[in-house]
């Protein structure tokens, strides 16, 4: 019987972590179609399967991202 010591590695080999930071204002359909879209390219790329692929989306405020030294919210659209 392995152990869970033994069992931990191959599954940190074999599942996928994938974080995505994006400036707020994506729908949820879009964010469900990145989801989708994401989780397809690991399983084509790396073999796993899909319920192996982990996806955390960070919606990053306008007032607390830069581009170019200057706030997103400050910049126009």
């Amino acid at each position: 019987m392995l152990s869970k010591s033994s069992v931990y590695p191959l599954l940190v080999i074999r599942m996928p972590f994938v974080q995505v930071n994006l400036v707020e204002g994506r729908s949820q359909e879009q964010i469900e179609k990145l989801a989708e879209a994401l989780t397809e390219v690991f399983v084509n790329v790396l073999g796993v399967s899909k319920d192996l692929v982990w996806i955390e989306f960070h919606d990053m405020p306008k007032t607390r991202f830069a581009q170019g030294g200057i706030l997103r919210s400050k910049k126009q659209p």
